[in-house]
């Protein structure tokens, strides 16, 4: 009678070289230079006081100077650079929502987990608190409060994060729900586990993929939303650098100075087109696991 030999695992550079190459064999070209481009976004915003060639708050040149060499993206209205005042912005607006959405994530998930695990009237009361902040709409409501507390970018963040949570909720009950039923983990509960044990070892990674699409899709929008709150000068005050309010503040120059209110409008529109790739690319990267 044979005797099966132990396994022994692969060394851990190998295992690490063999996801590598698994992960680049499922994803497209198009997936890889989307997640690229998101990358290069990314190292981008946090160098960005860096890469900046001047301060963004303070005059460097004459009002109104066109695209050149020396000021890429021209002046504004009283001197100072746009590029430099745009690349700052574009800061502001990307970890600005990445705020948003992990403090989403977390609330908003727990309070799912919760829910999803606990059921009957944990459930009900959890799932009718989600609903009543789901009943109003989420940007008029963020609007109200920072009119009432004081405009700021840290009271803006505060703002929408009060009213984006609850979709992250709904998503994190749903997985949960639909795992409770699963064999594995009637399999957990019969061996002995805990409600926390199951929750945070077998229900909470189900519903992990999920969540990480949604928030990478939600980017996007929050970068928009924030810029729209910008606009309405409810972000932080002058000479702040916030991409909503340099084109509200530029939209009378539109005509003989157009860099100056269209060139934010361009990072907010680059920004949320690079959100959106990096979102598809990552969930058709989870969807062909």
């Amino acid at each position: 009678m044979a005797i099966a030999e132990p396994y022994i695992a692969p060394p851990i550079g190998r295992r690490f070289s063999g996801a590598t190459r698994r992960f680049f064999a499922g994803s497209s070209i198009r997936n890889h230079l989307a997640l690229g481009a998101v990358g290069l976004v990314v190292v981008v915003t946090i160098l960005a006081p860096w890469i900046a060639p001047h301060d963004p708050k303070l005059p460097v040149g004459n009002p109104l100077m066109g695209p050149g060499t020396h000021f890429w993206l021209g002046t504004d209205e009283i001197g100072r650079d746009v590029f430099s005042r745009v690349l700052i912005g574009m800061r502001s607006s990307w970890w600005g929502a990445v705020i948003v959405i992990a403090s989403g994530v977390i609330f908003g998930g727990l309070i799912g987990l919760v829910a999803g695990a606990a059921g009957g009237i944990v459930d009900t009361l959890l799932m009718r608190f989600t609903d009543s902040f789901l009943a109003l709409p989420g940007t008029i409501l963020a609007v109200a409060l920072v009119a009432a507390i004081g405009p700021s970018y840290a009271h803006t963040l505060f703002a929408v994060s009060i009213v984006w949570w609850p979709l992250y909720t709904r998503i994190v009950r749903a997985e949960v729900r639909k795992l409770r039923a699963s064999p594995h983990l009637e399999a957990a509960r019969l061996a002995g586990a805990g409600r926390v044990r199951l929750a945070m070892r077998h229900l909470l990674p189900g519903a992990v993929p999920s969540t990480i699409v949604a928030a990478s899709l939600d980017v996007s929008a929050l970068v928009l939303v924030l810029a729209g709150l910008s606009f309405l000068g409810l972000g932080a005050p002058a000479p702040a650098p916030e991409l909503g309010a340099m084109s509200a503040r530029g939209v009378t120059y539109i005509f003989e100075s157009w860099w100056v209110p269209i060139m934010p409008a361009a990072g907010v529109f680059l920004l949320a087109m690079m959100a959106n790739f990096g979102g598809d690319a990552l969930r058709d990267r989870i969807r062909d696991r």
